[in-house]
């Protein structure tokens, strides 16, 4: 038989409004399946006992008779289990960021807005997901847990910051999981593990950031097993709530999408950018592909010159709003770059800040420009497949070598500055069978209808479809 934890969200959620199946069944099915799976990827952190989750599926079965009974309509992602990226605080479990400066955190008193979404979402939280030090980073390794290890291959890295989500949902524990992203923390992940990542529109879903709650540059998004799936948990997350000023953005219904006559702007290498041979030949076969289903693909992209700068000034100035009070009053346990990253931002002048904003300005508006004229813009999704579980961060691609961390993650933070929403999903694999993914890129506040055309690619590919084998 099928086991209940490989089935899609979807599937799952219809199952259990209909009481085609208990909440708790999809609970049991799930913590088994982590059980199995999570000591070989260290995906799952700080775990509520079973008992617990048990607990909290069976108050959904309740519900579950209750709604029925009175007719009325469950919350979309109702009964389905998951686990909160162990940067959000949730009530009952330890946010440590991944840091060995709150390896001893204590529970958290109250839940993040994020939590709170998931919670009013119908959704079960029974733990964390890792996490690199303060969600530095696009590779997921601490102190306080170790490395996430990718289910297509132990031996190399899942991808950060949102690495645990990512390995969870490839590894069939988890049916959805939460990411965040502001350099491609939860697109690279997604490529590495042949999953979907969604970085939404700033303001489609809710954040509780303080320091700068107006800023579009890091959002909070929506990772799962393929579109429709994330297509669902978006529905969920996409609430509009007072402490996020920017939560106000329209809903628009989607088109029916054909791949046939599906106008593509096709980036080789965001703007020049260094990308692996395997990786690339990946890339080019997916174009062909896609033009042999139908699609006109044509070679265009926004103008990124100057992006990369204006990306690293905004980043490291978040940086510096984020940690500057722990770092100011002495907290130890900081890994250098973190600590260096904060520094960076405080040495921010007002005419660099200026001048990055008034770059992304440009950015938004050259992509919406574009988007006018195509239905999607395709770029590599990551310039290596999965590297090595050793490394901290990937230093040379292709023969062009990088001096930090951040700098082999610019095929993301170029699309970062644009503030667009997207879509990473399945592009094919490497002749050693490591995923490769695509960025396809909507416009702004289309969300819907951006995964309307990506549910329509995976499901001519097929791609997505792919799990990593387990024996």
């Amino acid at each position: 038989m099928e086991h209940l934890a490989d089935w899609s969200a979807v599937r799952l959620a219809g199952a259990v409004a209909a009481r085609e199946v208990s909440a708790v069944e999809v609970m049991r099915a799930h913590l088994e399946r982590i059980e199995e799976r999570n000591p070989a990827f260290r995906a799952v952190v700080s775990q509520q006992p079973d008992s617990v989750s048990l607990a909290a599926a069976e108050a959904a079965d309740r519900r579950t008779a209750e709604a029925l009974a009175a007719g009325e309509t469950l919350p979309p992602l109702h009964g389905l289990p998951t686990a909160v990226k162990d940067l959000m605080d949730v009530a009952g479990f330890p946010t440590t960021n991944g840091s060995a400066a709150f390896a001893d955190a204590p529970p958290a008193r109250y839940d993040s807005v994020l939590a709170t979404l998931l919670r009013e979402a119908g959704a079960l939280i029974i733990g964390k997901t890792n996490t690199p030090e303060m969600g530095q980073g696009v590779l997921s390794f601490n102190p306080v847990f170790g490395t996430t290890v990718n289910p297509w291959d132990t031996t190399k890295h899942a991808g950060g910051s949102s690495g645990g989500a990512a390995a969870a949902l490839a590894a069939r524990m988890l049916p959805i999981a939460d990411g965040s992203d502001s350099g491609g923390s939860l697109r690279y992940p997604a490529a590495f593990c042949n999953v979907v990542g969604v970085r939404p529109s700033p303001g489609r879903v809710a954040s509780g950031r303080t320091g700068n709650a107006w800023t579009p540059h890091g959002v909070t998004g929506p990772m799962a097993r393929d579109s429709a799936d994330a297509a669902l948990f978006l529905e969920g997350l996409a609430v509009e709530k007072s402490v996020w000023p920017l939560s106000s953005l329209p809903t628009h219904p989607a088109r029916p999408v054909e791949v046939a006559g599906l106008r593509v702007a096709w980036s080789v290498d965001a703007g020049g950018l260094p990308i692996d041979r395997d990786v690339a030949a990946v890339h080019a076969a997916f174009a062909q592909q896609l033009a042999g289903l139908g699609a006109v693909v044509e070679n265009a992209e926004p103008d990124f010159a100057g992006a990369d700068e204006a990306w690293e000034t905004i980043e490291t100035f978040e940086f510096f709003l984020g940690g500057r009070h722990a770092v100011d009053v002495g907290v130890t346990g900081f890994r250098p770059d973190y600590v260096r990253n904060v520094e960076q931002g405080r040495a921010m002048t007002a005419t660099q800040l200026a001048d990055a904003y008034e770059r992304r300005t440009r950015a938004f508006r050259d992509t919406e420009a574009l988007l006018e004229r195509y239905d999607v813009l395709v770029l590599p999704a990551t310039p290596v497949a999965a590297p090595d579980a050793s490394l901290e961060w990937v230093d040379t691609v292709d023969g062009t070598r990088f001096d930090r961390y951040f700098t082999w993650q610019m095929l993301a933070n170029r699309l970062t500055l644009t503030a667009h929403p997207v879509v990473v999903t399945a592009a094919g694999f490497t002749a050693g069978g490591l995923p490769v993914g695509v960025q396809m890129v909507g416009r702004h506040g289309r969300e819907t209808q951006l995964l309307a055309v990506t549910r329509a690619i995976e499901e001519a590919t097929g791609w997505i479809a792919k799990a990593p084998s387990f024996g």
